[in-house]
């Protein structure tokens, strides 16, 4: 037999065999890694002709569910964001668009704002309440609505100021109706959820526990990511100092 100092002195790399190491990301997109001259090579694999190369199974359903926390505060996906029906069914009137790279899909049809926040632990989510609270309240103030008719066809709509303005036309027929804002991001389960969980804790001055309680009611599938939910804590800290009181019953 021979030794192994006189194997470890034939041992040459000429005999190794190439080894390839095959990578599944998850997001699905398969890597293999290769050794060359002493370094790693990294290629993209084909995907699959059978369309089955994901490493999760796809749920490829719309998620059209909107969960109500007020009359005038809904919370949603993407999805219903950009279904024009959903949004008719719920009396939509202004979006905020928290998500990042969705496009609005009805600027012609609705008030929108666009704030992208990145869904990550690290993302300062709280940094983004002031602006995103300023949108809800101004989303839940009054709307006039006037609607000017002649021979019974309507000829003119207006809303906001312009139509309170014009409310001594003759002629017209002025309405009033509430605002009524969806919040959505991507899923509407992380950052939508942690921005109105964050408005209640502030609006209605309650603590963390009734507001997520509150907020998953509506929409059971929320689910703040960890980074988030330890900033809602905090948040609910520092609006006790500042309002010197918490709310535990509402």
């Amino acid at each position: 037999m021979h030794s192994l100092t006189q194997e470890i002195r034939s041992f040459s790399r000429k005999n190794l065999k190439k080894q390839c190491t095959r990578v599944t990301t998850l997001t699905g997109k398969r890597i293999i890694e290769t050794w060359k001259d002493a370094r790693m090579q990294v290629v993209e694999e084909a995907e699959p002709s059978d369309g089955f190369g994901c490493g999760y199974v796809q749920d490829l359903s719309l998620d059209l569910q909107v969960g109500v926390i007020k009359p005038w505060l809904l919370l949603g996906s993407q999805d219903a964001a950009q279904d024009l029906e959903t949004m008719k069914k719920y009396g939509v009137t202004h979006v905020l668009n928290v998500a990042y790279g969705v496009e609005n899909a009805f600027p012609n049809d609705f008030i929108y704002k666009n704030i992208s926040i990145l869904d990550l632990p690290e993302t300062d989510i709280t940094s983004y309440f002031p602006e995103c609270f300023e949108f809800i309240e101004q989303a839940k103030m009054l709307q006039m609505v006037l609607v000017i008719f002649l021979n019974g066809s309507e000829i003119f709509h207006l809303t906001g100021p312009l139509a309170r303005s014009q409310t001594k036309m003759q002629a017209s027929q002025s309405l009033f109706k509430d605002g009524v804002v969806l919040v959505h991001c991507n899923a509407g389960v992380s950052r939508a959820a942690a921005i109105i969980i964050g408005f209640l804790i502030n609006s209605e001055g309650l603590n963390f526990a009734r507001a997520f309680s509150w907020v998953k009611n509506a929409r059971p599938a929320i689910c703040p990511n960890p980074g988030f939910m330890e900033q809602l804590h905090k948040y609910q800290e520092c609006s006790k100092k500042a309002n010197g009181s918490i709310n535990d019953h509402k």
